[in-house]
């Protein structure tokens, strides 16, 4: 059985960056906010080494730049 979940009064901020994380995962905010209810529910590690690769590679990242901006984007969430 589900449950529905209601947060109230969230600050557009925050709302403005579950958004930017929920495009840049390819999610819709519902379910970027699933993913992260999930992830601290069930007590998820972070990412293995080859995952990490494995999502370097699903965004063809081809410069140590554009992996930098992403592990900062990372560590920043």
């Amino acid at each position: 059985m589900s449950v529905n979940l209601s947060i109230k009064n969230v600050d557009e901020r925050v709302v403005e960056r579950l958004r930017q994380r929920a495009a840049r995962n390819h999610r819709s905010l519902q379910g970027e906010l699933m993913a992260i209810i999930e992830q601290h529910a069930y007590g998820e590690p972070g990412l293995a080494p080859a995952a990490v690769l494995g999502e370097v590679r699903r965004r063809r990242l081809h410069t140590p730049r554009e992996s930098l901006k992403m592990i900062r984007a990372d560590r920043g969430r």
